[in-house]
């Protein structure tokens, strides 16, 4: 099965959290046990597991990355002014995948699934879920 999602942001650089979301295509699939895939179309985006307790982590990342990561001073920023925003989100990578495990998403208490933004604000960020389910549960077996 596989569903795509439409995620806003509301700035150039931050964390959005999409676990919510994730969570009600695995409901819908009726899937108990497999793999979530997780992936952003986009050149500027990531997707990341991380903590969801408070904001601080979420703030913490942005700022570490704008620390490694410099704007304005790439080759493709004379294209068109993003190439911190392409070199950290092939850092962090496009994708996450996460265990099914009786019809949940086999995230630990702390662990949520945020999308990267560091090239916003974008009306439209599509993120790709696919759900494979065990063979035991295929239709196929």
């Amino acid at each position: 099965m596989r569903t795509t999602i439409h995620v806003a942001t509301n700035t150039r650089e931050e964390l959005v959290d999409i676990t919510g979301p994730v969570r009600r295509v695995l409901a819908e699939s009726g899937v108990k046990n497999g793999l979530m895939h997780v992936y952003v179309q986009g050149a500027t985006a990531a997707v990341m597991i991380q903590e969801n307790w408070d904001d601080s982590v979420r703030t913490d990342v942005v700022h570490l990355l704008q620390q490694l990561i410099p704007r304005g001073v790439w080759l493709h920023d004379a294209q068109d002014g993003n190439g911190d925003a392409h070199l950290k989100a092939g850092l962090v990578g496009p994708s996450e995948t996460i265990p099914v495990l009786d019809g949940e998403l086999g995230l630990s208490r702390w662990q949520n699934v945020f999308l990267c933004e560091f090239d916003g604000p974008r009306r439209d960020r599509p993120v790709v879920c696919t759900i494979i389910p065990d063979p035991e549960e295929s239709p196929c077996s």
